[in-house]
């Protein structure tokens, strides 16, 4: 009985990443048909859909205005019911950013549903960008700087977009 077991395990799991591929070529898809404001996503290779690249062009009126920040999307074989695993590749100076790409965002942990989408993900993302959580951060000196000498944390923050974002 143990090898039919496996052999229905195996069944199972190709049928859960066969569900997360549709969703994630309709999502491409959808990309491609209406794209969200200042960014753009797509696989890294075609022949893997479940890495992706995204761009993010820095807000204006924020410190990473004329920026452009690189993704990395990875989406685990259960999409959409987990979420998938995105970190920054370009450094940038963000309290909700660690120094590995990390990012600090509900809907990327505990507030994630399966309703949620990669065009909406990135857009809250680029939100964060506009309005960091200095009171979630995953810098904390970061978060300080901005919360006592704002001035000086977006001159620091526009210092980085120039030297690592363009």
């Amino acid at each position: 009985s143990t090898p039919i077991l496996r052999r229905c395990e195996t069944s199972c799991w190709r049928t859960e990443e066969e569900m997360a591929l549709k969703r994630i070529k309709k999502e491409l898809q959808d990309l491609g048909t209406h794209p969200p404001e200042n960014c753009s996503a797509g696989p890294v290779n075609p022949s893997d859909f479940f890495k992706w690249q995204a761009t993010i062009m820095g807000p204006n009126d924020s410190p990473y205005q004329d920026g452009v920040f690189f993704l990395e999307i990875t989406f685990p074989q259960d999409y959409p019911f987990k979420p998938p695993k995105i970190k920054f590749q370009t450094k940038i100076y963000h309290c909700n950013v660690n120094d590995k790409g990390g990012i600090c965002l509900d809907i990327l942990k505990d507030n994630w549903s399966p309703a949620l989408t990669i065009s909406k993900v990135l857009l809250s993302i680029c939100s964060l960008l506009t309005d960091p959580n200095p009171d979630d951060p995953l810098v904390p000196e970061i978060a300080k700087l901005y919360k006592e000498n704002r001035k000086k944390h977006d001159k620091t923050a526009q210092e980085w977009t120039t030297k690592y974002a363009r």
